[in-house]
């Protein structure tokens, strides 16, 4: 048996309970095509298959493990192992060859998972939903209001194009080796059309506001926008980034372009 490898960040989940509630969260269909990033021995790809899905795709980066599940797997033509990095993945070209969109599944490596998750929010438009498992803090930033404690850059950049929902925690004893964290899984319902119309700048807005979270916007937009500008869309200059709801962030990135024109 594959032994976990810390480059990968990888912790494998084998609590048949926990995998029986994820399963029952996503509710593979029949004409369903789901991809499960990070797959590791297979547990959960096991229980997948055991449900009536179209097909079943797979990315893993260790070599070992894919070759472990090309051999457990071998039987079932609805399922395919790819050996990739899924930061490099072509999510488009893929839902282009099942002619559907994708149901994006799995217990994400928690050191890569937010990149990971802007890289796949970057091809949104081939994807129906994720129902992902993430470290617990990553689940309340993803899921928070303005405001909260929680709220900040990931939040405001899934906002536009997911409706996010904390579904439940997991301990570390649900994984092998246990993780220092707890766990959470997130169903992330991908939108047919975004909130809004959103401007080219909005990701750098955002970026910049939340460099450094203890600046009001009048400091952290400086390279952008005067206070007069920021206060023109309706926005407080001295506020902190924290306050502001995604649709004033856009407000924002849309004056970034006039002051440019």
């Amino acid at each position: 048996m594959s032994r976990p490898r810390r480059r990968f960040g990888q912790h494998f989940l084998h609590d048949p309970a926990v995998i029986e509630r994820i399963v029952a969260s996503i509710g593979p269909a029949g004409g369903d095509h789901l991809l499960e990033i990070g797959p590791g021995r297979g547990v959960l790809t096991r229980a997948l298959l055991a449900s009536p899905l179209a097909s079943l795709d797979a990315i893993e980066i260790d070599r070992d493990l894919v070759a472990l599940l090309q051999q457990g797997f071998a039987a079932d033509a609805r399922f395919a192992v790819h050996c990739a990095d899924a930061l490099q993945v072509d999510f488009r070209e893929l839902a282009d060859r099942h002619g559907a969109r994708l149901r994006l599944v799995g217990n994400l490596p928690y050191n890569i998972s937010t990149p990971l998750l802007f890289h796949i929010i970057g091809q949104a438009d081939c994807i129906e939903d994720l129902h992902v498992m993430l470290q617990r803090e990553v689940v309340a930033r993803i899921a928070a209001s303005p405001g909260s404690q929680a709220y900040g850059r990931l939040t405001v950049m899934l906002a536009p194009w997911t409706d996010a929902q904390r579904l439940f925690d997991v301990g570390p004893g649900a994984f092998q080796p246990p993780p220092r964290v707890w766990s959470a899984l997130v169903r992330l319902q991908i939108r047919r059309e975004p909130r809004f119309v959103v401007h080219p700048q909005y990701g750098a807005v955002v970026a910049a506001a939340f460099s450094q979270r203890r600046k009001t916007l009048r400091n952290a937009l400086k390279r952008f926008l005067t206070a007069d500008q920021i206060a023109a869309c309706g926005i407080e200059p001295g506020v902190r980034p924290e306050t502001v709801a995604p649709e004033g962030f856009n407000r924002l990135a849309e004056a970034t372009g006039a002051a440019i024109g």
